[in-house]
């Protein structure tokens, strides 16, 4: 169920910024007069379609979702009826076709800033930035981290949020800065700041930097009592009730939710004897969790429980954080900015060397987190698609054959030479632009498979 519901996340994910980005040249070459064959979502044998009439364009969803295409009548592709050659692509002047392709980019940049609009208005609710317990020799305690501060600003940047407080500690990694100000309230409400100093290396892999930082958030133990139920779970079908109190498991005594909850993962199809307290009486039962199998292999035991956690808890680790509709415009843009300024400058650290290729996400990441992205809610997978809209878009600028960037090249030089690049240069560097990208998606895939095994 946890693949099918990855899987399923995905392909929406993938066909919505698909869909915007082809809308972009679609709604462009209309607007500048260029005749519209096919508007695609996915490749290969058609699902479903819609045509007007004949002369209209068609609209198609085919049956494999990794992408899209518009395609625009031109003589290059095919004999072009007399009637239609005013309105193909290859006749257009230098500037309609370069507003047509990079509209394409340009429209996932601009459903980037309104994704990141709604979830600034809608607000999210995200944890507070109280430090949990420091681990001795980490970046973090190097620093002077006590358990218990509250991160306020990092850089002079507000971080109401855990997650704001991580995006602005690695952007300013990313940046290259060796020392970061993190200004904090200790457990006693006095104002204090801890620098952070970063080395080469730190800057260099983020993933790295984060296992080195050691800053980890507060979490307050949590009795192990049973919350909601899903009906057809095992432990619902077994007997137990919300606000049941687990005692113990097969005679080990279970203190806290983590404890309980580990222990039902390390037991796939085996039965456990679970002593439990409802309304303070003392009851025994046996319990058999569900063996689920993860996307890396292994295999976990699930009872379809949740925890219950009182309000006053839920409120003493939580912030709400949101902006007005006119506040939230320029911050959407100013994060749009700030993702694709950093992808620009880490695609720059990677290929120059001193950024690890470590940094790439390939299908099957970008598949888990939109799962992952989905559990967590509407406003979480929001954000991740406004994250890859704004990745997509940058992706697509690059100055590589093939791509819209490298297309937006060969104008430039059109431009300026006043005739355009002939048709055997742009192949030759388009086969190129293809191996640098197959060989990008094959690294991209070969570091998916090492992070899943």
């Amino acid at each position: 169920m946890e693949t099918l519901h990855t899987l399923f996340y995905f392909t929406v994910a993938i066909a919505v910024l698909v869909a915007f980005h082809e809308l972009g040249h679609f709604w462009v070459a209309r607007k500048t007069g260029v005749k519209v064959i096919r508007f695609s979502i996915g490749f290969g044998k058609k699902l479903c379609s819609f045509q007007k009439s004949p002369n209209d364009t068609e609209f198609v969803i085919a049956a494999i979702p990794l992408g899209g295409y518009v395609k625009m009548v031109d003589e290059r592709e095919g004999e072009v009826l007399p009637a239609d050659l005013p309105f193909a692509f290859n006749r257009q002047s230098v500037a309609v076709r370069t507003a047509i392709v990079a509209a394409g980019p340009i429209f996932n940049l601009i459903l980037a800033v309104s994704l990141f609009w709604v979830v600034l208005v809608v607000g999210e609710t995200g944890m507070k930035p109280i430090v949990g317990d420091i681990v001795t020799g980490t970046l973090a305690a190097e620093a002077g981290f006590q358990a218990g501060d509250e991160i306020t600003s990092v850089n002079q940047k507000l971080t109401p949020t855990w997650m704001m407080a991580l995006d602005e500690l690695f952007s300013s990694a990313i940046d290259g800065e060796r020392s970061i100000v993190i200004d904090v309230k200790t457990p006693d409400g006095q104002p204090q700041f801890r620098v952070v100093a970063l080395t080469d290396e730190d800057v260099k892999s983020p993933e790295k930097l984060n296992e080195r930082l050691g800053l980890k958030p507060f979490m307050p133990v949590i009795k192990p009592v049973i919350g909601k139920l899903i009906e057809e779970g095992a432990a619902a079908q077994s007997g137990l009730q919300s606000g049941d109190i687990i005692i113990s498991a097969d005679g080990q005594l279970i203190d806290d939710w983590q404890q309980w909850v580990d222990y039902v993962k390390a037991k796939p199809d085996v039965e456990i004897n679970v002593a439990f307290e409802r309304n303070e009486v003392l009851s025994t039962l046996k319990l058999t969790p569900r063996k689920e199998v993860q996307a890396d292999g292994s295999e976990i035991g699930k009872i379809g429980a949740g925890v219950y956690i009182s309000q006053a808890l839920k409120d003493s680790l939580q912030v709400e954080y949101s902006l007005s509709p006119m506040e939230a415009i320029p911050a959407a843009f100013e994060k749009t900015w700030f993702y694709a300024f950093s992808t620009v400058k880490m695609i720059g650290k990677m290929f120059i060397g001193s950024a690890s290729v470590d940094n790439l996400s390939g299908p099957i990441s970008i598949a888990q987190y939109a799962g992952q992205s989905a559990e967590m809610g509407f406003t979480a997978f929001l954000k991740f698609l406004g994250l890859v809209s704004v990745s997509l878009g940058v992706l697509n600028l690059l100055p590589v054959p093939v791509l819209d960037g490298g297309h937006l090249v060969f104008y430039a030089i059109e431009m300026l030479k006043g005739s355009p690049v002939s048709e055997r240069i742009q192949l030759y560097f388009q086969q190129i632009g293809m191996f640098l990208l197959m060989s990008l998606m094959a690294l991209a895939v070969f570091l998916d498979l090492g992070r899943l095994f």
